[in-house]
């Protein structure tokens, strides 16, 4: 990542905390329960990119910004958006959703192959918000909490849970914004 790069991240995080608003997947809330929400989003289009063993959270994110940042076959620059979504499974990966102005066709190819861009149909996700930093301590309790909550109220998971982060690295723990989310049926 280039200093310009890092520098528009510092603006845009700037931007955020000043109440410029970041664009978010679009949702309508279908019930909630407890402190568990059922959204209904709108579909999407994530650029994606594998998260192995051996791979930090750090260096999956430096892909997917460099793809937005101009790292894709027209040096085309893409706004950032909020949350970068974490498959906290094994066999991860991490996921940036792209502006809602963009269709398929409209957006360039990656130029790194570990990025890919992929079609997220509407869906029904189950979410969990909690502040503070998300250890995998605090991740794995919200999904417990969270698969125990649909369980209790026979709504099933049709997916594996993930984590949903809204806030830069730098952002101090009372003001972090983070999710635990998981499908479910309609």
């Amino acid at each position: 990542m280039t200093l310009k790069h890092l520098f528009f991240i510092l603006g845009l995080t700037g931007f955020a905390s000043m109440g410029y608003a970041i664009e978010e997947p679009a949702y309508e809330i279908a019930q909630q329960i407890d402190n568990v929400e059922l959204r209904d989003y709108v579909p999407s289009i994530q650029a994606r990119t594998t998260m192995g063993s051996d791979d930090s959270s750090s260096s999956s994110f430096r892909r997917l910004a460099n793809y937005i940042f101009g790292g894709n076959a027209q040096d085309q620059s893409i706004a950032m958006t909020a949350p970068v979504e974490t498959d906290i499974t094994d066999s991860g990966y991490m996921a940036f959703t792209l502006p809602s102005q963009y269709a398929m066709a409209q957006l360039p190819s990656p130029n790194d192959q570990s990025v890919s861009l992929h079609a997220v149909p509407a869906r029904r996700i189950a979410v969990i918000a909690f502040g503070g930093w998300a250890t995998d301590g605090r991740v794995e309790e919200k999904s417990r909490e969270l698969l125990s909550v649909l369980e209790a109220n026979g709504i099933e998971a049709v997916g594996e849970p993930f984590l949903n982060q809204y806030n830069p690295p730098w952002t101090l723990p009372w003001n972090r914004r983070n999710e635990v989310a998981v499908p479910v049926g309609l």
